[in-house]
């Protein structure tokens, strides 16, 4: 976890700096949200492996996980000035299964502890809305360990593990257009590199707002690859997503 909080607390304090330093143009306060979310996401696995030479995928439905999930957190914070804002989004998943496979027994257990921070350029005028570009970083703490037991007994058991911290440079485009007073819509892609293979995410989120607030409601997916050793790992996570985004 040291190597996790040593990027964390850099990557934070990047966004703080630049934050403290693109003051809104008119001087007005900054608008800010708070964003506790729960993503009901089924997860796909693609393992490879080079000794023994084998490949695994498997796909479990959000139903069939319920009983997996070790525990889960994803809360989302951002601030917005008249062109410029900053955010912070947090995920939390761990997850434990095992099966039989044709010619080996898989166990697996899944914990990932993923954040987002980035600057944000907003010219609309009117905040957290319309075309934005954002770039910052994104940190990726996995413990993941799957041990495939073959049949055969002469093949040995395999124990695959990655258990790193990985920072990518985090790029990506988001659209947020209101359709009248009450109900909007935010469309958003990104991706990320650096020490993983490569992370994908995309999202389509409708908004319904209130006095002090909006609920948030849409679809979210998320593809991330990375190498452990001479092996491969690529994770899948997709699903829909609903939330409270708290605005002061």
């Amino acid at each position: 976890m040291k190597p996790f909080a040593t990027s964390l607390v850099a990557a934070v304090s990047l966004c703080t700096a630049a934050a403290a330093h693109a003051s809104p143009s008119s001087g007005d306060a900054w608008d800010w949200l708070i964003a506790p979310y729960g993503w009901a996401a089924s997860v796909g696995t693609d393992i490879r492996t080079n000794t023994p030479p084998s490949t695994s995928s498997n796909d479990v439905a959000f139903d069939d996980l319920i009983d997996k999930i070790d525990g889960a957190f994803m809360v989302r914070a951002e601030g917005q000035g008249d062109k410029f804002g900053v955010f912070a989004d947090f995920t939390y998943l761990g997850l434990a299964d095992d099966n039989d496979r044709r010619g080996f027994h898989s166990e697996t257990d899944f914990d990932t502890r993923l954040i987002d921070v980035a600057m944000v350029w907003s010219p609309d005028p009117d905040r957290f809305n319309g075309l934005e570009t954002f770039a910052g970083a994104r940190v990726l703490d996995v413990d993941y360990t799957t041990t495939l037991t073959p049949d055969n007994p002469a093949f040995p058991t395999v124990i695959l593990d990655a258990n790193d911290t990985m920072v990518d440079v985090l790029l990506g485009i988001r659209y947020t257009t209101r359709f009248d007073e009450k109900w909007g819509m935010t469309l958003r892609g990104d991706g990320s590199w650096g020490d993983t293979d490569g992370t994908w995410n995309a999202s389509i989120l409708g908004q319904y707002h209130m006095t002090h607030g909006s609920f948030a409601f849409g679809y979210r997916y998320m593809d991330l690859g990375f190498e452990p050793g001479a092996d491969s790992v690529s994770v899948q996570l997709h699903g829909p997503i609903i939330g409270y985004a708290f605005r002061f």
